[in-house]
């Protein structure tokens, strides 16, 4: 079964990811008497802080241009699909150069399906910040409001864990740790710049380390670690996280893991809808809608939550017992219908909207089977700029 793109509700995608993974996916992780394990200190774990050296000034404006500094991933593996179901359609296109046309070709056939999945596995460095911000940028010219970081990783550099974050918390993503992945270390910083967070996998925490340290005391060791730690909880802070996961971070010996249990990854925000995007969104609605709307839509949600979405059955019916209820919340509203609950299935009929979507999902699948990747050099035509949306005045009078 694949998931509804609604904009309408967290409670269905989590409902709908559940159904999608039973049939095929294994069993979610037992969980461990002793939450703290070894760590395997290779080169793929580790909380690390480095002094980077300040990034170059970039030549140019990736909002603006296709004309991308060329870049490639080295520190993991990524693949593209337009999918929310990787158990039947698998992770998509894979790919390595991080320029234009390389992401445009593995992203295209997402415009039409309305979503894009990256599948990274490796680690949190440079490259991988590099990486979001790229498909961010291009999902966004192309008008692709669901995006999913679909990610297993065991750590890396903390540095570039939150400059990833706070690019994903500007543009709009979900973050998936599912089964058979993991997410440890600087990871686990990441899950903050979500805004909603669907979390199957181990997350573990340790203790940083400083490669370059000078230290040779414990008290020098804490001044250099300072400042980063400051860092560290500024973040989680600005993005609606626990900042006491910082300091829990700091009792852990970096050889070891402690495995957070469910319980305190929703106690942390790190698990679930994002408490800072939540109300910044409901702060919006009131100016766009009223304060009226927004009281109706939260009592709407409760009972959804307790009549439709415990139904054992699937999604168009759980679609369907949605639909049923809205009259009662005076919706869809008149003023704004388009934000009104459950808005995406208005004007088709439920049991055509699962279907709708398995045929594009199908339709993506098979363009990426059917057409390989051409070169960059014979992609710069307008056919191409006129899909992504690219503003035409501003490159002209960029040029001039």
């Amino acid at each position: 079964m694949r998931l509804p793109l609604l904009r309408a509700t967290f409670a269905v995608l989590v409902a709908s990811l559940l159904a999608a993974c039973a049939a095929d996916a294994p069993p979610p992780p037992k969980k461990s008497p002793a939450p703290q394990t070894s760590a395997d200190n290779s080169a793929d774990y580790g909380a690390v802080s480095v002094d980077a050296p300040a990034p170059k000034k970039r030549k140019a404006d990736i909002a603006r241009t296709t004309e991308w500094p060329d870049a490639k991933l080295e520190s993991g593996t990524a693949s593209i699909s337009c999918s929310t179901d990787y158990v039947g359609g698998g992770d998509g296109i894979r790919f390595t150069d991080l320029d234009f046309f390389s992401i445009l070709d593995a992203m295209l056939p997402c415009k039409d399906a309305g979503v894009v999945r990256l599948r990274y596995r490796g680690r949190v460095a440079g490259d991988f910040t590099m990486l979001v911000e790229r498909v961010g940028n291009m999902a966004h010219r192309m008008g692709i409001k669901q995006r999913i970081l679909d990610i297993d990783s065991s750590g890396g550099q903390v540095e570039d864990a939150i400059r990833a974050g706070d690019i994903m918390a500007e543009s709009r993503w979900t973050i998936w740790v599912r089964e058979g992945a993991v997410c440890h270390s600087a990871c686990v910083l990441l899950l903050a710049g979500g805004d909603d967070r669907l979390i199957s996998g181990p997350v573990g925490i340790h203790r940083i380390i400083r490669i370059q340290s000078k230290a040779t005391s414990r008290a020098e060791l804490s001044a250099e670690l300072h400042e980063v730690h400051d860092s560290m909880k500024a973040y989680l802070e600005r993005n609606g996280a626990g900042v006491a996961v910082a300091d829990f971070m700091m009792t852990v010996p970096n050889r070891s893991l402690r495995l957070l249990t469910p319980d305190e990854l929703v106690e942390y925000g790190l698990s679930g809808r994002n408490a800072a995007q939540e109300d910044l969104d409901r702060i919006r609605l009131v100016r766009r809608c009223g304060l009226d709307f927004v009281r109706r839509e939260d009592a709407f949600y409760r009972a959804f939550e307790h009549q439709c979405s415990s139904i054992e059955s699937d999604v168009n019916a759980i679609n369907a017992c949605g639909l049923a209820l809205r009259p009662q919340y005076g919706f869809p509203d008149e003023k704004c219908a388009a934000d009104s609950p459950l808005a995406a299935l208005d004007g088709k009929p439920v049991e055509r909207v699962e279907a709708a979507q398995q045929a594009k999902n199908a339709d993506a699948i098979q363009l990426d089977a059917k057409q390989p990747a051409a070169k960059p050099a014979k992609r710069a035509d307008t056919a191409q700029v006129d899909v992504i949306q690219l503003d035409a005045d501003r490159l002209d009078a960029k040029k001039q």
